[in-house]
């Protein structure tokens, strides 16, 4: 670490050059200035005090933080008493930002980007910035923290030498179903965010679909109300009033039992549906088998029936809008 304590000696006659400097623990270092380039910094995701001495170094010595919300990362930078320049940068505005952050770079300025907790870039803006300023030749260094993901795996106590990380589920009930029966194929502990508006639903569709396999719902973690459930899916579902519904749930699925291969006729249903919107039967069909692990013959037959029922409540759809106009 070249952060030391600051300083106020400097050469008689000269002007000083500002300083750049931190706090930790009341005491005031200094920090050399960053080198040119997009620094991507980890930041806690819920305890102030899980920051890195050297993303604190970083940040002090930064021309500018990029952040997603300068409300919120302010309370960091007040914290360790950083006074580095805050700029936004998240999905509303980056196609503005992004050419003024490489312009900057271009002139030899160091930038951090961070996001609002966490890592960046995971489930966070910041993969079209890194790829640009890639391709314009400029150094974009990592500095690695704090991981919502990583820190529910590893409490989750469930395997973790293979693991899939799926993000935010889709919010409607059909996709969601239709992507949980696509993730419960997958040979591997699946992690993935939910809000707590919807986090007793997801829990129920889980149980439908992958019902017995060991899992757990982390809350908050790293903060004060920090809560971690550990039991089978089903379990979870059936105790999912109970829930705390505020904060942020990282859900930890464990992978498929040997054997345990075999979609259920609701999943493959809701499978063949969101399918079917989109492709036709044939695609479907073939995307169903890849997926379900039930005989192409039963999934083709299913898949003609649910079209059907598709396209007769289609009809009803329209004659009920005619119906509607002529009134």
């Amino acid at each position: 670490m070249r952060a030391k304590a600051a300083s106020i000696n400097t050469p008689e006659g000269l002007p000083s050059p500002p300083e750049r400097t931190f706090s930790v623990a009341g005491h005031i270092l200094t920090a050399p200035k960053a080198v040119p380039g997009l620094h991507l910094v980890a930041t806690p995701i819920g305890n102030l005090g899980d920051i890195t001495l050297r993303a604190l170094e970083t940040l002090a010595g930064v021309d500018i933080i990029a952040c997603e919300d300068t409300r919120i990362t302010r309370r960091l930078t007040e914290r360790y008493a950083i006074t580095a320049q805050l700029k936004p940068y998240h999905e509303h505005n980056a196609a503005l930002a992004r050419p003024k952050i490489l312009e900057r770079l271009a002139q030899g300025a160091s930038i951090a980007l961070v996001s609002d907790a966490g890592t960046p870039l995971i489930s966070d803006p910041g993969f079209k910035l890194v790829r640009e300023v890639c391709a314009a030749g400029h150094p974009v260094m990592a500095l690695p923290g704090p991981s919502s993901v990583l820190s529910a795996l590893s409490v989750a106590a469930l395997p973790t030498d293979r693991f899939f990380f799926e993000g935010f589920l889709p919010p409607k009930q059909t996709a969601r179903r239709a992507r949980l029966a696509e993730l419960a194929r997958i040979d591997a502990t699946l992690v993935m965010f939910e809000s707590g508006n919807r986090v007793q639903d997801t829990l129920r569709d889980l149980a439908d679909i992958m019902g017995a396999r060991d899992a757990a719902i982390c809350r908050e973690m790293t903060k004060m109300h920090e809560e971690v459930r550990r039991a089978p899916v089903s379990e979870l579902a059936r105790s999912a009033d109970t829930l705390e519904t505020r904060g942020e749930f990282v859900l930890v699925i464990g992978p498929p039992a040997a054997g345990a291969q075999i979609m259920n006729e609701d999943a493959l249903d809701d499978l063949l549906r969101s399918s079917l919107q989109r492709d036709s039967v044939k695609d479907a069909v073939a995307h169903a088998v890849e997926l379900s692990g039930r005989p192409r013959r039963e999934i083709y037959a299913r898949a003609l029936e649910l079209a059907k029922e598709a396209k007769k409540q289609t009809k009803t759809d329209i004659s009920r809008k005619d119906v509607d106009g002529e009134d």
